[in-house]
């Protein structure tokens, strides 16, 4: 699964989209140290939880740096497309255009300028830790950004794009329903009339 890169807001002189940077190994490394040599928490949060904090942060920060700075009260789906947008340009999935000579090839034989962004599945899941995490930061479920209509389009639309640009079709996952047991029809056991 990728990764959203979290953004550094160090320099404070110079917020513009463009100084936005991500947070260096080293700065990671800290970090984790700090939070894995706190001895008073009993029970470490899971893989989901540090990475829907993670998130969570990276969309405050992206908030913050939005020109002009956006509170996320006047938050709204529009500004969660423009961040998936964003996030386009940390991509590790190659998109072939449709007129690539490999557009629909699930593996190409050689290199295409085609360019890269961030997988469906990855888009698919930040959204849904998003969503949950506004809540949690007090959002109302009715107000939740990241459940608009329009994202959920768009995640629709950013599926489809990729699943024929590499060939691949994303089929919904029909649900397994244990083996319907087949009740014969048995003569009545005699003398029961």
């Amino acid at each position: 699964m990728e990764s959203i890169p979290e953004m550094d807001l160090s320099n404070s002189e110079n917020t513009s989209f463009d100084s936005i940077k991500t947070i260096t190994a080293t700065t990671a490394t800290t970090n984790s140290a700090a939070t894995s040599s706190s001895p008073s928490s009993s029970t470490t949060p899971s893989r989901y939880e540090n990475q829907k904090r993670r998130d969570w942060k990276t969309f405050g920060q992206y908030l913050n740096n939005h020109r002009p700075p956006l509170s996320l009260s006047r938050c709204s789906g529009a500004h969660v497309l423009e961040f998936l947008r964003y996030l386009d340009q940390f991509g590790k999935t190659k998109v072939h255009t449709p007129i690539c000579p490999f557009y629909g090839h699930p593996n190409p034989p050689a290199p295409c300028p085609c360019p890269l962004r961030q997988a469906w599945g990855s888009l698919d899941a930040l959204i849904g830790r998003l969503r949950a995490a506004f809540e949690e930061n007090g959002g109302k479920p009715e107000a939740n950004p990241f459940g608009a209509r329009a994202v959920r389009l768009y995640l629709r639309e950013v599926r489809d794009l990729q699943s024929k640009a590499r060939g691949i079709s994303y089929e919904k996952k029909k649900r397994k329903r244990p083996p319907q047991q087949q009740i014969q029809a048995l003569p009545p056991p005699p003398g029961a009339t």
